[in-house]
């Protein structure tokens, strides 16, 4: 249910802002969803798996919460990774 070493890799490669960025909000964003993704994935199998729906349930208001940070901050940057991401709107 989590991602491998070389997935998140390459995810903070593509989301980051220089070579040495880990921590952005775009990055954190983009590794929470691939982890959402990962988890609703699991739940097409597992559907009484309360315990896994409790910390999906974490995990989408902490994407949420970086999300509206984000869009406060830089509206720019809040656009693309809607974008990329292809969240929503």
């Amino acid at each position: 249910m989590s991602i491998n070493k070389e997935k998140k890799t390459e995810i903070i490669s593509s989301f980051s802002r220089g070579d040495t960025d880990t921590g952005s909000p775009e990055v954190q964003v983009a590794i929470l969803t691939e982890r959402i993704s990962n988890l609703t994935g699991h739940f097409q199998t597992h559907k009484k798996d309360n315990h896994s729906r409790t910390g999906l349930m974490r995990l989408i208001n902490q994407r949420k919460t970086l999300l509206a940070y984000l869009k406060k901050t830089n509206t720019a940057s809040y656009e693309a990774l809607i974008d990329k991401l292809g969240l929503r709107k």
